[in-house]
């Protein structure tokens, strides 16, 4: 059974959920999940994880984000990329330098109001299920932070960037953003997700390579074990006293623990925990009233 991460490149036509069931029948396991949704006609890269590495779905899905994009200035469509109705059709009357300055003017923190063509939820349905149907509902912003934005060419009405943001940044709706911040609306044309926290393209590989790599017993050299997601974090190996505690998933005092350097830690800081074998089983969480470690996620195989 894997259990770690593998950076797979989704490439165009599949959801992230078919990559998931692909990957099911090629390695023959069940537990698998993938850590942010990308759209079928968007590539690039889409950590996926493996038996306990599950664990981390949630938290891989909060991490910074970069991306490759391309729009298309003069038009909209009612899901903010080529794939969509055409809504609108408008002139492009503004010079390179008006349009590269509208576009670095997003740069920053800004509420964006989420597609409806999109997975997000209202009450306990996806919005892009609600846009099959005809319907529209209010959405409230949500706000996102644009770390930067690197132009790569413009020839109007096309222009291609890349950007790096926040978790629940919709690159589409950037688009559509700049094109109504310059009157003549937008529409994305292309999308590359070049990174994923600290996971990049230029390691992933495709579902292809993983069936090669699983036919010639290759994949092992491929997976990320789950504690390099906490490197930054410091490290500790239980004491033997504290075995039993630690496989029980109960709190840990510093007493049972022997730190890899760190010895005082803040209230809220994470700790990642091994067991006597020097395996990975836990991240920890320091409460400072109680001057001990509780269970943040278990990793126990």
């Amino acid at each position: 059974m894997i259990n770690g991460i593998i950076n797979i490149y989704k490439e165009k036509g599949y959801t992230s959920h078919d990559v998931v069931a692909k990957l099911r029948g090629i390695v023959k396991q069940k537990k698998i999940g993938h850590t942010g949704t990308l759209d079928p006609d968007a590539v690039g890269v889409l950590p996926v994880c493996f038996g306990s590495a599950t664990k981390l779905c949630d938290m891989m899905t909060d991490q910074s984000k970069e991306y490759e994009a391309c729009m298309h200035l003069g038009f909209t469509t009612d899901t903010q990329d080529i794939s969509g109705k055409i809504l609108t059709n408008a002139d492009v009357c503004h010079s390179e330098s008006e349009v590269k300055n509208v576009i670095m003017s997003f740069v920053g923190g800004y509420d964006q109001i989420p597609p409806m063509y999109s997975a997000r939820k209202i009450h306990g349905k996806k919005l892009y299920e609600l846009a099959r149907e005809g319907k529209e509902v209010e959405r409230q912003p949500h706000h996102v932070e644009i770390f930067y934005i690197k132009l790569l060419e413009i020839k109007l009405p096309e222009v291609c960037f890349v950007v790096g943001c926040s978790k629940g940044t919709y690159i589409r709706t950037l688009c559509a953003d700049i094109g109504n911040q310059l009157g003549c609306g937008a529409t994305m044309t292309a999308l590359k997700r070049t990174r994923v926290g600290n996971f990049v393209i230029k390691d992933s590989i495709t579902l292809s390579q993983v069936e090669e790599l699983v036919a010639s017993n290759k994949l092992a050299a491929y997976t990320t074990a789950p504690d390099t997601v906490f490197k930054n974090y410091a490290g500790a190996v239980v004491k033997l006293d504290a075995e039993r505690a630690l496989s029980n998933g109960n709190k840990l005092y510093p007493e049972q623990l022997d730190f890899d350097d760190k010895t005082f830690f803040k209230d809220g800081e994470l700790l990642r925990v091994y067991n006597r074998q020097h395996v990975f089983q836990a991240v920890y969480i320091y409460i400072k009233n109680e001057e001990a470690f509780k269970p943040y996620k278990m990793f126990l195989s």
